[in-house]
């Protein structure tokens, strides 16, 4: 068969090595991933009190810790710094970017001053820090903003955002309700409270309160629905993350 000019045949393309896997900060998630994938887009999906935000302070705890520079683009400004420096982390290494709710103005507005919302301003953002490089891991944590805004993210946005991060060694995490990156994602994992299986301790130091218990730990179960490393099925494991109470009064 005659060879056509500018393609090249299946037979002479080279097999794009596997990426570089790094540690999430939980043990039994990287015993199910094998890590995070660098220059890969992985997404973190759950309900409300399923473990997703322990997840992401710990990979941004382990990122920091590896003293790579990590960016937290925060879409619903619910970021808690106490709960941060629980989990380990190096805020010297981190940069946090507080998304809102534009304020109201009074004054009229021209009609091309749009006002951006929080998803908007978290995809402007992410964008930027993609283009710009020098991060170890990017986050997006969208886990409060509703999800039919969520969802309404073109999927040409997140196959940007994978074609921006394949080139570079940089993780790019996404915290979502439901899945929304789609096959754009090269690892998709969903977490989810493990029935009533909580743990509380009562408080017992003098500066504690007397009147409130303190949740100590939490169990929650991990599923792998999908990963482009290898060909393995999807398969689910029980993993127990413990996060220290923060004092509320």
């Amino acid at each position: 068969m005659a060879s056509v000019p500018g393609v090249i045949p299946a037979s002479c393309l080279e097999v794009r090595p596997l990426p570089e896997m790094v540690s999430s900060g939980v043990a039994a998630l990287d015993a199910m991933t094998g890590g995070l994938p660098r220059g890969g887009l992985t997404e973190i999906t759950g309900p409300a009190s399923g473990g997703r935000s322990s997840l992401l302070l710990a990979s941004l705890a382990a990122a920091t810790q590896r003293h790579e520079a990590c960016a937290l683009v925060d879409a619903s400004d619910a970021f808690d710094p106490l709960s941060g420096a629980s989990a380990g982390m190096e805020f010297q290494k981190l940069l946090w970017v507080r998304c809102r709710e534009p304020k109201s103005v009074s004054r009229q507005r021209s009609p091309g001053n749009k006002r951006e919302g929080p998803v908007d301003q978290a995809l402007r953002v992410a964008d930027l820090l993609l283009q710009s490089g020098g991060f170890g891991l990017v986050a997006i944590d969208f886990g409060d903003v509703p999800i039919k805004q969520v969802r309404r993210v073109p999927l040409t946005t997140w196959f940007r955002f994978r074609r921006a991060v394949e080139p570079t060694p940089t993780i790019l995490l996404a915290i979502t309700r439901m899945a929304c990156a789609q096959t754009c994602a090269s690892l998709l994992v969903q977490v989810r409270a493990a029935g009533k299986k909580l743990s509380f301790v009562s408080p017992a130091e003098k500066c504690s309160p007397t009147h409130c218990t303190l949740l100590g730990g939490l169990h929650i179960d991990a599923e792998l629905l999908r990963s482009r490393m290898e060909r393995k099925p999807a398969r689910s494991i029980h993993a127990a993350i413990h996060t220290r109470g923060m004092r509320a009064g």
